[in-house]
């Protein structure tokens, strides 16, 4: 470090590659690694994201072809049951629906909170004719892809950074080291020459 104006260390920008008595090859190997490091965490980091949110879109499509919606017939008025996780209320009631093969079905479904007996509604089937929830909206799961891309793409590029900072760690501690052993073997003889 060189001193600025205001009497402050300024800092060297690059100072392991420069050239310098007390550089070792560590120091050249640390440079490198670090920079070897922040280009992985951002190619993983990318990679992963974008991995991400097209597995998330590929599952959502697969979800969608795979159900359709069909008309059904309210049997009994709609029935509050839990609060929802968002603070609205979720209402159900049983319904009736002709499968594909023409039999007439029964099942619990999610319905509006307004809906009564003998009121038509929609619901999801699978290629079973089994009742399940409705598939999320295309806008849902964009935002559902971005969030999982975002969490996993800082989750890799963390990863990779905090594998290559135990490494820079590492070959700190073993530099180190290395001064010890040498200040061991040198210092008793400049300890003759002050004392």
């Amino acid at each position: 470090m060189t001193p600025s104006r205001r009497g402050k260390p300024a800092q060297v920008r690059c100072w392991r590659l420069r050239p310098n008595l007390l550089r070792r090859r560590s120091h050249v190997v640390e440079a490198w690694l670090l920079l070897a490091a922040w280009i992985l965490a951002v190619l993983a980091a990318v990679g992963t994201g974008a991995w991400t949110a097209l597995a998330v879109e590929r599952h959502v499509d697969a979800l969608r072809a795979e159900r359709h919606p069909v008309p059904a017939v309210l049997v009994e008025d709609a029935v509050r049951t839990v609060g929802t996780s968002d603070g609205s209320d979720s209402y159900r009631a049983t319904v009736r629906w002709t499968a594909a093969d023409g039999t007439k079905r029964t099942g619990l479904a999610h319905v509006d909170s307004d809906s009564m007996a003998g009121s038509t509604t929609q619901v999801w089937l699978d290629a079973g004719g089994r009742l399940v929830p409705t598939p999320v909206s295309s806008a849902q799961a964009r935002l559902e892809g971005v969030v999982l891309a975002v969490w996993t793409a800082v989750g890799a590029g963390g990863a990779v950074l905090l594998v290559g900072r135990g490494m820079s760690w590492r070959l700190e501690q073993r530099r180190l080291d290395q001064w010890d052993a040498e200040w061991a073997r040198v210092g008793p003889r400049w300890g003759h020459r002050t004392g």
